[in-house]
């Protein structure tokens, strides 16, 4: 058996989110149906991050364990036969059977886009619409405050039961102006369920005006129930970006931020 990774970008409009679900067209179940056509294998596919429904990737990746004698550099190109349109495989490779794709991984890059314009078509399904200008330079100050280890809880949603730890660790917070999209470019070792969503949605708040930078800090503390939580903004406006690993990758799975779902 060969472990193979996979880098897999898709639009995911269409997609019930990474996760497999009965009935639902979601990003891992297409992947295991095309490598079943491709191999008749039947196999699970392992993600690094379980994107939410209408989030988008770049640079999702996943891993699966195969018998079958195809060089490890050709799935890409046999899988992209198989597969729709809105979905594709940007590489593959063969990897170490100790690789994890989600439990191996040191930082995952998360890109949200808020378009202060009105209503473009041609990008309607990747960024989220705000329609007005927002005040960057609060915004960075705000963003600030989240870099570093803190308790995420007030920027969670729907948490899992086994979710126990609300703990992250996010390493850069960076907000700019790109022509007339603010982009909230987030990195951190591991994201809870909508939180991405929601420090975009926080931020979008204090651009706005509707809440004051130093709420952001009071919302990482003990005074959060006291505040009203940010909004979760849609999902049309998230993109994976990419997952980093190690030359040498590791399963960090004993750690604090083992849970990675947003």
């Amino acid at each position: 058996m060969k472990r193979i990774q996979l880098v897999v970008a898709y639009d995911g409009t269409d997609f019930r989110g990474w996760a497999a679900q009965t009935g639902q067209r979601t990003v891992q179940s297409t992947l295991r149906e095309a490598v079943r056509r491709v191999s008749g294998e039947e196999i699970e596919i392992v993600g690094a991050s379980r994107t939410d429904s209408g989030a988008h990737a770049k640079g999702q990746v996943c891993h699966f364990d195969t018998g079958v004698a195809i060089e490890p550099n050709k799935w890409a190109r046999i899988l992209n036969r198989v597969l729709a349109p809105d979905i594709a495989i940007v590489s593959s490779k063969l990897v170490l059977d100790s690789f994890h794709s989600r439990f191996s991984a040191q930082d995952r890059f998360y890109r949200y886009r808020i378009a202060s314009a009105e209503r473009d078509p041609m990008r309607a399904r990747f960024v989220h619409v705000y329609g007005r200008s927002l005040d960057v330079g609060l915004m960075q100050e705000a963003a600030s405050a989240l870099v570093g280890d803190h308790d995420f809880e007030a920027f969670t949603e729907e948490l899992d039961p086994h979710v126990e730890n609300t703990r992250r660790t996010l390493f850069s917070v960076g907000v700019r102006k790109v022509r007339d999209e603010v982009w909230v470019d987030v990195v951190g070792t591991a994201f809870l369920r909508g939180m991405m969503r929601r420090m975009a949605g926080v931020l979008l708040e204090v651009g706005r005006g509707y809440r004051p930078v130093e709420e952001v800090s009071r919302l990482l503390s003990e005074e959060r129930n006291s505040l009203t939580w940010p909004v979760v903004l849609p999902a049309n406006g998230l993109c994976l970006m990419r997952v980093r690993y190690g030359r040498h990758p590791i399963d960090n799975r004993s750690g604090d931020n083992r849970i990675t779902a947003s």
